[in-house]
């Protein structure tokens, strides 16, 4: 296939690699989404001395790997003209890897070597942990996240409802006609690989069965409120809720989803709150439900929980990136889906699909207990009640109207982002 490049992630990386400060430039996001294909783009391009390893080995390396890399990679300046690139793949898998990069980085400085430096690697927990520790005004984050849908779009001719359903792993994508053995990639490929490798080896779990287990129930239910104590009525051998919070913060380190607070306006009523369940990825929910694309469109209540998970799936790396935070919010029979702070700004969001909107009184509830709230709305048209209703809904005022084409055709432009 013709090769796709992910422009604005490309040029904001190469135009991390010019000039001043030689930053280490750090590429973070979930597994299968391009991260190695883009950084090996530039790679393939760049025009001086250049060196790519990755530590994805059958035995793990040591410190001394990065060591031999990276000294292979100095002598490459004395060759050539030109920076040199050196580019090092998965380097979270190497213990004590933040140390040693911030003694060779310190190193080139005060030695002027003309380096530059590009870190990847799919687990998050173990990046920022070493990133914090050690190379603190070092570096740069790099945050590629899924694919959107515009990407999938243009390269792989995917409809809205395709999109929704199959999610945005590039790599598996092309197997969706195929939908057994499409499901059987997302398993075996994705998920697996990223509770063996990249949780369950790299992190202290006391019960793996109990972590697979909340995995399990947090993708039954999308985009839904679930108390702890009811996650552990529903679990085996479930132990107490501080070992399922740890364990749902691991999987959102892993990229695979969230557990979204309830806003209050208070961080100490927040951290208390029964969490959103926050899937990153629709793919992850449809390889597991087993129900099928078409059976899926069909049953409109779980097809509203997706829709309403991939929306809220596109605000939170957009809202991260930003440095705001994405909410719900909840009070007695009034909920709004999602609510996203960047700084002073407040947004409410309500997401309508399926044969049965839902009203929007709970916006202008919220709007009323926190005052300057914008307000939106993100419908599905075609099946979106009737014309009586969609007209109702538009007279009402200062409510931002976005159909799902036009907020998943571009989500950071749709809410003036």
């Amino acid at each position: 296939m013709k090769e796709y490049i992910r422009k604005p992630l490309f040029n904001v990386l190469q135009k991390g690699l010019k000039g001043e400060p030689r930053l280490v430039q750090v590429i973070v996001g979930p597994r299968q989404v391009g991260k190695t294909t883009l950084a090996l783009q530039l790679y393939d391009r760049w025009k001086g001395p250049k060196l790519y390893k990755s530590a994805d080995l059958p035995n793990i390396p040591t410190i001394n790997w990065v060591i031999t890399q990276w000294e292979e990679a100095r002598a490459l300046c004395q060759k050539g003209k030109g920076d040199t690139l050196l580019v090092l793949d998965e380097i979270q898998k190497i213990p004590r890897w933040s140390e040693v990069v911030k003694k060779m980085f310190d190193e080139d400085k005060r030695l002027r070597k003309p380096m530059r430096v590009v870190l990847l690697g799919s687990s998050s927990l173990l990046m920022q942990r070493g990133l914090v520790e050690s190379l603190a005004g070092r570096f740069e984050i790099h945050r590629h996240n899924h694919w959107s849908f515009f990407e999938c779009k243009e390269y792989f001719n995917l409809k809205l409802e395709e999109y929704l359903y199959f999610g945005g792993y590039p790599g598996a994508i092309p197997l969706r006609k195929d939908e057994p053995r499409w499901g059987k990639y997302i398993r075996d490929s994705l998920i697996e690989t990223v509770l063996s490798k990249d949780v369950i080896l790299m992190s202290p779990i006391t019960k793996p069965a109990l972590l697979r287990q909340v995995f399990g129930l947090c993708l039954a239910h999308p985009a839904e409120i679930l108390s702890y104590q009811k996650m552990i009525g529903q679990l085996q051998d479930a132990g107490n809720t501080t070992t399922i919070a740890s364990y749902l913060r691991l999987l959102s380190n892993a990229f695979l989803l969230t557990p979204l607070e309830k806003y209050s306006g208070s961080k100490i009523r927040q951290r208390g709150s029964m969490p959103k369940i926050l899937v990153l990825d629709n793919a992850l929910i449809s390889a597991t439900i087993g129900q099928g694309f078409k059976a899926t469109l069909k049953d409109k209540i779980f097809w509203g929980r997706m829709v309403e998970n991939a929306v809220g799936a596109k605000l939170y790396p957009i809202l991260k990136e930003l440095g705001g935070e994405l909410f719900y919010w909840r009070y007695r029979n009034d909920e709004v889906d999602y609510v996203a702070q960047i700084g002073q700004r407040l947004i409410a969001i309500e997401v309508k699909s399926g044969s049965h909107p839902k009203s929007i009184s709970s916006l202008k509830v919220f709007a009323r207990r926190y005052k300057k709230t914008e307000k939106i709305v993100i419908f599905q048209p075609e099946i979106n009640g009737t014309p009586e209703q969609v007209k109702k809904d538009k007279e009402e005022k200062n409510i931002k109207r976005l159909s799902l084409q036009d907020f998943f055709s571009n989500p950071s432009k749709s809410l003036g982002m």
